[in-house]
Formats: C-alpha cells, structure tokens, sequence
C-alpha cells in the first residue's frame, strides 16, 4: 500500500490551477492553427490570429488566458493501492484556494446558487473520483468558465429517436448557442448511462486532446461527421462567421437502460484549459 500525503495533493493542485490557466494545451494550439490556416473567411482568420497572439502572450508571460478562470474541476483518478493520509477533499480546496490567490486569478464560486455570496477563495472545487488500479494518483484540473457551460443542456432522448435524433439534438445545442460561448469551441458529447452519467461523460470528453478521436470506429465516425456538420453553420469564431465554428467534438458513451437514450452536450470555448500530473 502506497501513502500519499495530503499535503503532496495541495501542491500540485496549486501549480495546476495556475499552469491551466496561463497555458493551453499543446493539442488545442495545434488545432486553432491548423484551423486558421485552412479557414476562407477573412474577419474570421482576423479572429483567429487574435486568439494565437492571445494565448502566446500567456504563455510568455505566465498570465490567465481568459479574465473567466472558471470553477476549478478536479479529476482524480485514485489507484486502488494508494492510500491517502489525511482529507482528500480539504487538500483539493485548500490547492485551489492557495493557486487561485498566489496566481491572482479571478474567483468565480458563489457559497450558494440563490443567496449569491462570493466564497472569496474560488473554493471548492467540483471533484470527480474514478478509481482505478494500480497506485498511482492522476490530478487532472480543469477550469471551466460558464460563458459556455451556460450553453451547454442535457436531454432524455427515447431509444426510438436513435442515431438521427441523437445527431439533431447535439447541432440544436450549437447552433442555439451561437457565439455566445466564445467560439470555436470543443464539443464534449456524453451518451447513455444515466441522467447524471451522461452529463460527467460530456465533461470527462473535454479532457481528451482535440487531435485524438474515439478508439471505437463508429464513434470516432460519427465526431467526424457532427463536426463537419456543425462547421456548415456558419456562426465561426467569436460569431464573425467562417466555418471555424467548432475545433473539435469528443463523444465518451456507456451502457444505459433499455428504455433510455441520454445524451449530454457540455460546451467549452477555444480557452478548452487542463493540466494533469501523476503521483
């Protein structure tokens, strides 16, 4: 059995709260350039050149990306031979509380949905444990920022609407979204389960590098295939139009219930931020 002090989980979730946020993924750099090298639409290449300036000044400057630092999203996968000393979830906040301060980030979380009071420390985060063999500790942290997590919806689709309807819903949530959540951006697609697993799978399907597709054919098929339709809809970056609209769709699925057919759609903005380290 393996110890891993509490103590280690705060420092590293303090140094990825503040390197997501000041450094985008390689694989999205990649894919806002491969983008703007083949988009036709001048205002929109204008755009996308803008956002490669942006995040080159971040990452020279060590500086946010976005003025949304988002909620912190924490994704730990726990080897089931590791054994964790002390609170697992007071380490978490306190990473968060000790990254969002030292790196002067902007805290965004509310103590409760109705009263509206700032927490002042951007705590606590949103934790998602997933165990796994092994003993290993993987922390992923991920800042979201609602302009588009707003823009995301869920839907209780029936097992007669099938692949089509699936198809339909996934374009609608885009399309209504326009340019609202920041364009282009990355499509997380979660599909069966339940209520509630189809929305973790949505936002567990950002996670993964916009130039990966799914190892399953027919769903790595079917990203292909939404993407190019949602790319037909014209809004483009920032809404400029162009056919940017989207970098990327990322479909995670599960087994449901005979008589489901959930699917989740979470939204992200080109600012699509994770960093992950193993203990």
């Amino acid at each position: 059995m393996r110890e891993i002090s509490a103590e280690q989980i705060t420092q590293v979730v303090r140094r990825l709260c503040i390197e997501a946020n000041c450094h985008l993924p390689q694989d999205m750099k990649g894919r806002i350039e491969a983008c703007r090298a083949q988009e036709g639409w001048e205002p929109a290449r204008e755009i996308l050149d803008r956002i490669v300036e942006n995040y080159r000044i971040a990452d020279e400057n060590s500086r946010p990306i976005c003025q949304d630092t988002g909620m912190a999203c924490v994704f730990l996968k726990v080897g089931q031979d590791v054994h964790i000393t002390g609170d697992i979830r007071e380490a978490v906040d306190e990473g968060v509380r000790q990254g969002y301060g030292e790196g002067y980030l902007r805290k965004s979380v509310v103590r409760d949905p109705l009263d509206r009071v700032n927490t002042g420390d951007n705590t606590p985060a949103m934790l998602y444990y997933e165990l796994v063999p092994g003993g290993q500790l993987e922390i992923t942290v991920a800042p979201k920022g609602f302009g588009s997590e707003n823009m995301s919806q869920i839907k209780m689709l029936k097992p007669s609407d099938g692949l089509q309807g699936v198809k339909d819903f996934i374009r609608r949530v885009v399309e209504e979204a326009g340019p609202n959540p920041c364009p282009p951006i990355v499509v997380g697609v979660g599909i069966g389960g339940t209520f509630d697993k189809a929305a973790y799978l949505a936002k567990r399907a950002l996670l993964r590098p916009v130039d990966r597709r799914s190892e399953e054919p027919f769903y790595a098929k079917l990203e292909d295939e939404l993407l190019e339709e949602i790319n037909t809809l014209g809004v483009g970056p920032q809404g400029f139009g162009g056919r940017t609209t989207a970098l990327a769709v990322n479909i995670e699925h599960c087994p449901t219930h005979i008589a489901g057919l959930p699917v989740a759609v979470n939204i992200n903005c080109h600012v699509t931020r994770h960093m992950t380290e193993v203990l």
